[in-house]
């Protein structure tokens, strides 16, 4: 039972665990104990590899123990009443009709659907915060004892504010006539924006391909691409509420939350500085909707939209692959990577490269379609624009 604690604190099955919480701990490492002597697999917890069942529990002994174990887990927290040693101090609770004990499967997340909320909440409370406060904050929390979502959550405002940062920079010493400045600035964005790789998730490196694609480093700027491209297509990835269960929890399961996030989990762009000049015009015309030049865009389709922008340079046949990869998913997705509220600035982008390739009368289709969607992203001027410009 030892061991069982270990691992579910270690999963962080439990948000708290405390003296108020001590039933619903021990039912979580009942269920946990039941489902290793069902596989026959109970892992060591400093040497994951070594089975503590190995020798003792198999055959028709764990068939004996599964099923004396079962018939306690069908009684629920009342099966601790046959305990002698522990009946005393749970009957009052047990046999209380106003305590309430949260034992049902449906209230006890798994460490998946946990995840989920959390990294959800992270990651969303990091993008709506303005800089100001997103400093306020990191300041607040480097004086503070850490919870394990406080480190978390400060691995993520600091990793925007290095990104945020290194955009800003390069902006003040991009007009400089004095070399060694812009020499200086670029060495410092870099620098700060492979630090802020380290803290955040995958899609985070996609930031750094935007600013060597804005620093005409195209090459570099593919390379982490693909680099990007790889990770985001692992079995166990987490897209904001979309995973594989399964292989989640094979991959990353009972790992910290700080390596989850940089391993498995990749969320939206957020682009609040001008990281990409060909979208300009959409955050220019988000201000004055908002007084906020800030665009959500998936994923998916900034990878595309970036690759497709890089291999101009470089390569015009896999330039046109890149846009038939975009054309594909903003046509064809049905919300699993692009969400209905994302479909604004999906179809913009997609119009955006079919402009800049000459193909106007498909350009002028995908802006259309942009202004049918729900403007989450207000850039609707922008894009009646863009439609004045082609006809």
């Amino acid at each position: 039972m030892k061991t069982t604690i270990f691992w579910a604190i270690q999963q962080n099955t439990l948000p708290h665990w405390c003296p108020q919480n001590l039933l619903a701990g021990f039912w979580v490492c009942f269920k946990l104990l039941l489902k290793w002597v069902y596989k026959g697999i109970c892992p060591n917890f400093f040497i994951p590899q070594n089975n503590l069942f190995l020798t003792k529990v198999h055959g028709s002994a764990q068939n004996r123990l599964f099923l004396q174990l079962h018939e306690l887990y069908k009684k629920g927290l009342a099966c601790l009443l046959q305990s002698s040693s522990i009946r005393s101090y749970i009957i009052d609770v047990l046999y209380n009709p106003r305590a309430f004990v949260c034992t049902d499967e449906s209230f006890m997340k798994c460490e998946v659907d946990f995840d989920i909320d959390l990294f959800g909440n992270i990651l969303v409370r990091s993008i709506n915060k303005s800089y100001p406060k997103v400093i306020d904050t990191v300041e607040q929390l480097i004086h503070s004892p850490l919870t394990q979502y406080q480190v978390l959550m400060l691995q993520r405002i600091t990793a925007s504010v290095l990104l945020n940062t290194a955009f800003m920079l390069h902006n003040m010493y991009k007009n400089t006539c004095v070399n060694k400045q812009m020499y200086i600035a670029d060495k410092i964005s870099c620098h700060m924006m492979k630090l802020a790789a380290k803290f955040g998730c995958i899609s985070d490196m996609l930031y750094i391909a935007m600013y060597y694609n804005k620093t005409f480093r195209y090459r570099e700027a593919l390379s982490l691409i693909e680099m990007t491209k790889a990770k985001l297509a692992q079995p166990y990835l987490m897209y904001r509420s979309r995973v594989d269960r399964g292989r989640y929890t094979e991959a990353v399961g009972g790992q910290s939350w700080s390596t989850k996030m940089r391993q498995a989990v990749a969320w939206d762009m957020e682009l609040g500085a001008y990281y990409i000049n060909e979208l300009i015009p959409e955050q220019q015309a988000a201000a004055l909707q908002n007084n906020c030049h800030t665009l959500s865009i998936p994923v998916f389709i900034m990878l595309h939209f970036l690759e497709f922008l890089c291999y101009r340079h470089t390569d015009t046949i896999l330039s046109q692959a890149a846009l038939d990869e975009l054309q594909v998913l903003v046509h064809l997705d049905q919300g699993m990577y692009v969400r209905d509220i994302s479909r604004d600035i999906s179809w913009e982008i997609l119009g955006i490269c079919q402009q800049i390739t000459g193909n106007l009368q498909a350009a002028l289709y995908s802006y259309q379609q942009s202004l049918t969607q729900y403007p989450f992203n207000n850039i609707q001027t922008a894009t009646q624009r863009r439609i004045q410009d082609i006809v």
